[in-house]
């Protein structure tokens, strides 16, 4: 058998231990890590991807998925501290970040998202069932997950797994709580509604009130500075009239005279009177 024989035989040999699995190299991708396994033992962990060797049939190659990867649970129930159901659906984001670790409590990615269920579902339950029904839904979910997600990742971490969060894609009643839990949940809107309804108007008629005080007190006020003002204004005339009547006493009842005819003696006005009356002596004395 010549050289080139040899050689020809040598490179077939070599391509169909390739084509058979036997080939010594192997890929680890830029998103990937690898454990390479000797008869069932790891002995290698690959965390830079590139071209790599390993020994035909007496070493295999496992490779995990180093991103990001996705958790979605089944819905599952949970009781909250004031004994209400709650059907949670939630999902996780997590990754592998010791591969050795990872393969040595799993194997697999689907017996780790198992037993991501299990760690996650536990944490959910004991940190929901701190809380009442109305901070899970509306006040402090965040707060709650952010919580789940500390906790579970560091139970997670244990078996080279990172959970990086856990939210909340629903939760809702069971179906045949829903309806109790509306009606009830309306009745305790309505009761507040007459409370803030009977606290307005309670108020109002504070205000009210007030208001009717204020006016009294404008008015009294305005009544007894009118009176005072009046009095003055009083006072001032009748000192004006005493001092008109002490200059010339008999032309002011003149004056005085004049005036009362003016208003008495008018068309049509008749008067009873004596004709010596003290009333006429001006018009007698005119006469």
């Amino acid at each position: 058998m010549t050289k080139l024989q040899t050689a020809a035989i040598a490179i077939l040999g070599f391509f169909i231990l390739i084509m058979v699995g036997g080939s010594p190299f192997f890929i680890v991708d830029i998103i990937q890590t690898a454990i390479v396994v000797q008869l069932g033992k790891p002995v290698r962990t690959i965390t830079e991807p590139g071209l790599k060797l390993k020994v035909p049939f007496i070493q295999n190659v496992i490779k995990f998925d180093k991103r990001l990867l996705d958790y979605d649970s089944e819905p599952q129930d949970v009781v909250t501290r004031d004994k209400k159901t709650l059907v949670i659906d939630n999902f996780a984001k997590w990754r592998i970040v010791e591969p050795l670790r990872f393969y040595e409590a799993f194997r697999t990615e689907e017996a780790a998202r198992a037993r991501l269920d299990d760690i996650i579902y536990s944490e959910l339950r004991v940190d929901l069932g701190q809380h009442d029904l109305s901070e899970i839904i509306s006040q402090n979910r965040s707060d709650i997950m952010a919580t789940v997600t500390r906790i579970a990742n560091e139970k997670a971490l244990e078996y080279g797994i990172e959970i990086k969060d856990v939210r909340i894609k629903r939760a809702d009643l069971p179906e045949q709580n829903e309806k109790a839990v509306f009606t009830r949940m309306q009745a305790e809107r309505s009761r507040e509604a007459k409370r803030y309804r009977s606290e307005g108007e309670e108020e109002a008629q504070k205000i009210r009130s007030s208001a009717e005080k204020e006016r009294e007190i404008l008015l009294a006020e305005a009544y007894n500075q009118q009176q005072q003002l009046m009095g003055f204004g009083d006072a001032k005339a009748f000192r004006i009239y005493a001092e008109a009547y002490g200059q010339d006493p008999s032309f002011f009842e003149f004056l005085q005279s004049m005036e009362a005819y003016k208003k008495v003696l008018k068309e049509g006005t008749k008067l009873v009177l004596t004709p010596d009356s003290e009333f006429f002596k001006f018009i007698q004395k005119s006469n």
